[in-house]
């Protein structure tokens, strides 16, 4: 199958390049149509499979009290439903960082509901370490406490980590820079 473009038609100075990134969009649009691929933004919900293959391979672990991943599961550690841009914000903070991770908590439910909660693909608990602890206190602002009297940092990317005692809620708005 050939795609083809229509002749470009004259345009008014100001809005060349407005028109020129457009006509390269739905060029771009027409690729994925023809070749069958589609490309996943930062905000795409995954699967729990594609998530568990990217943390594997960026050397993230994950376990849960019930051993399992089913997201109606309040014991298990699901990710189903994670965005893209929550793994690339975890896997940003594994090789910044340098320090293990290990997830306790993804989507799954028995967390606080909101726009930006674990349900919704924006959030995970990670493991209270030395180490995670130390990078997150000592590169990050001190914003406060949260409601529940979390002490909070926020990266200048504006993820926000929330110290719950025994683990990190970090809430992902973005990839963190990578």
């Amino acid at each position: 199958m050939t795609v083809t473009t229509p002749a470009p038609s004259p345009v008014r100075p100001r809005r060349g390049l407005f028109r020129a990134r457009l006509r390269a969009a739905s060029l771009a649009g027409a690729t994925a149509l023809v070749t069958g691929v589609a490309f996943a933004g930062p905000a795409a919900a995954v699967t729990q499979a594609s998530a568990e293959s990217q943390f594997r391979a960026a050397g993230i672990t994950w376990s849960s009290s019930g051993g399992c991943t089913t997201r109606s599961n309040s014991t298990c550690t699901s990710f189903d439903g994670i965005r893209q841009a929550t793994i690339d914000g975890a896997k940003t903070l594994k090789s910044a960082s340098g320090c293990s991770l290990n997830i306790t908590g993804g989507t799954e439910v028995g967390h606080a509901s909101g726009t930006y909660s674990h349900y919704n693909g924006y959030k995970l608990d990670f493991s209270r370490t030395t180490c995670l602890t130390s990078w997150i206190t000592g590169t990050y602002t001190y914003i406060g406490l949260r409601g529940d009297g979390a002490r909070q940092y926020k990266a200048a990317s504006g993820n926000v980590y929330a110290d719950e005692g025994n683990h990190w809620d970090v809430t992902y708005y973005n990839c963190g820079g990578c």
